[in-house]
């Protein structure tokens, strides 16, 4: 009988070392978090008081100084871009893009996917600004 006492007590799982475990990753992917989501640096041109500032249900569409299309983070080319945001409106069809455009690209790199997104039958398409205050 005293086997089985030894074999029961052996059998208990220590839960401290897990926790700290589970406390450090906590910790680490608390302070990384804020990091990573800075989105696509951007130099926006200024504007009027009435800057259009962005929405947050709207669709961001970003065009950096060499011309790169981004949603969000993601680099996609002008076509994809259209694509993905096709796909969205059929979820909201009230869908509003706000295309953010660095005041260093290119005129046309901006243009052309406002004139793409315009064809496939967005209505509600803005450009961002800073506020010229």
């Amino acid at each position: 009988m005293s086997r089985n006492r030894r074999r029961n007590s052996d059998a208990n799982i220590s839960l401290t070392p897990m926790i700290d475990v589970m406390t450090v990753l906590l910790a680490v992917f608390m302070v990384t978090t804020p990091i990573m989501t800075n989105g696509i640096n951007l130099d926006l041109p200024n504007a009027g008081h009435s800057a259009l500032t962005g929405n947050d249900h709207a669709i961001q569409i970003s065009v950096d100084s060499a011309g790169r299309y981004y949603i969000g983070e993601m680099q996609l080319p002008a076509a994809d871009v259209v694509t993905r945001a096709i796909a969205m409106r059929g979820e909201n069809p009230q869908l509003t893009i706000v295309i953010n455009g660095d005041k260093s690209a290119d005129y046309g790199a901006v243009m052309n996917i406002m004139g793409r997104l315009k064809d496939a039958g967005f209505s509600r398409v803005g450009l961002r600004t800073k506020s010229g205050k």
